[in-house]
């Protein structure tokens, strides 16, 4: 009677471990969808962050279309162009110069994510685009009001039977400070997700292009410094806020 006593314990013990393991198993597998679902949440909520432009304070398109002798007019940028990017804000415009009749094409992107703003530079950008790179030269130029910009100067040809030549002048603004040196805005700092969308972690770039080299020359002269007013500086502050449009929103 004894052993079968026993018998009886250990088989209400073997049925309670059985139990045991299958509770286990079963809190594990509601814990694995718990947190799969969790992370598709919160993946998607992310997604929903990173992919929602980041505005500036003062839009650019509220930038004067008459910047001293130059008056432009807006030039559509093609949907896949501004999907391929993947920018925040862009602007392209035609200024022509009121006395000599010179144009110049100005480029402008903005991105609170300057991870991607890697790659797209005329070296890579234009060549794309069919052009030839013939030279790239590293220059200083002085301001209206002094202010030396570092920037390059890109030379591209188009092949034969064209031929049609363009100069390519590029720099860009990282939270406040002008450069040309993509390795500023490439560190771990400003590649990681701008998840609170700070439009003062940023990175812009300028690129403003023409038939002349003197010509691109003399824009840059006389309209980097309004440019520069557009996007914070490294205190956050955007001295642009006169130019704030309701309409350009």
């Amino acid at each position: 009677m004894r052993k079968e006593r026993g018998e009886g314990v250990g088989f209400i013990c073997a049925e309670r471990g059985t139990a045991s393991v299958w509770l286990v198993w079963i809190f594990s597998v509601l814990l694995l969808v718990f947190s799969g679902v969790i992370y598709r949440v919160l993946a998607t909520h992310l997604k929903l962050i990173v992919d929602t432009p980041v505005k500036l304070p003062v839009p650019l398109t509220a930038i004067p279309t008459r910047i001293g002798p130059w008056v432009g007019k807006d030039v559509p940028i093609p949907p896949n162009i501004q999907r391929t990017a993947g920018n925040d804000a862009s602007l392209k415009r035609l200024y022509t110069h009121e006395t000599t009749n010179d144009y110049v094409n100005v480029y402008i992107a903005y991105t609170a994510r300057p991870r991607t703003m890697l790659g797209h530079r005329p070296r890579i950008c234009y060549v794309a685009g069919g052009w030839v790179h013939d030279n790239t030269q590293p220059v200083r130029i002085a301001s209206d009001t002094g202010r030396i910009v570092p920037c390059f100067i890109h030379y591209f040809h188009m092949p034969a039977p064209s031929n049609e030549k363009i100069v390519v002048l590029n720099f860009y603004i990282v939270n406040g400070q002008i450069t040309t040196d993509e390795s500023v805005f490439s560190g771990l700092g400003l590649r990681t997700p701008n998840i609170s969308g700070d439009p003062a972690r940023y990175a812009a770039q300028v690129q403003i292009s023409s038939i002349m080299e003197n010509t691109i020359r003399l824009a840059c002269k006389e309209m980097v410094e309004l440019i520069i007013v557009f996007f914070p500086d490294e205190a956050g502050r955007v001295r642009a806020v006169e130019y704030i449009d309701p309409s350009s929103e």
